[in-house]
């Protein structure tokens, strides 16, 4: 099995009681149950972690380019200003692994300040706007290239 990392960043632990118009009402750990699943149905390791720290982040790009582990990354807030976790990200796709960028909602739709992604320039491909199923299709993007 290929092992692929979900990361969630800032906010996203409170999945299903944060803005549930927004960001649908699955819960984190539903969400990482349905990760698991979709995972084992493509033949991927699919494993979710969390975190609110800039530095958990970046450490964890750091490790799968050091694992040679797939990436399906909702970066949150940190999409529009974190050079540091771009920068990571970037380390991540010059090894060749894929990176799938995810955002539950559509950031084009929204604030302005949300407009820019400073990791979709280092993506593999960014998928936004279809809530949790966006993060089985990046799991789908991630099998059909290891595939």
């Amino acid at each position: 099995m290929t092992d692929v990392l979900v990361v969630n960043g800032p906010n996203l632990g409170r999945l299903g009681s944060r803005e549930p118009e927004k960001y649908g009402s699955t819960t984190e750990s539903e969400l990482a149950g349905l990760v698991r699943e979709w995972g084992a149905a493509l033949a991927l390791q699919a494993t979710l972690r969390q975190s609110d720290s800039e530095t958990d982040l970046v450490r964890w790009m750091h490790e799968c380019v050091d694992a040679g582990t797939h990436v399906v990354l909702n970066p949150a807030a940190f999409t529009h200003y974190s050079y540091a976790l771009r920068d990571a990200c970037a380390l991540v796709t010059r090894e060749g692994l894929a990176l799938i960028e995810v955002h539950l909602t559509n950031p084009h739709a929204r604030e302005e300040f949300r407009h820019t992604s400073v990791i979709s320039g280092v993506a593999t491909g960014t998928i936004a706007g279809l809530g949790v199923e966006g993060y089985h299709l990046a799991l789908r993007a991630v099998a059909a290239r290891v595939g």
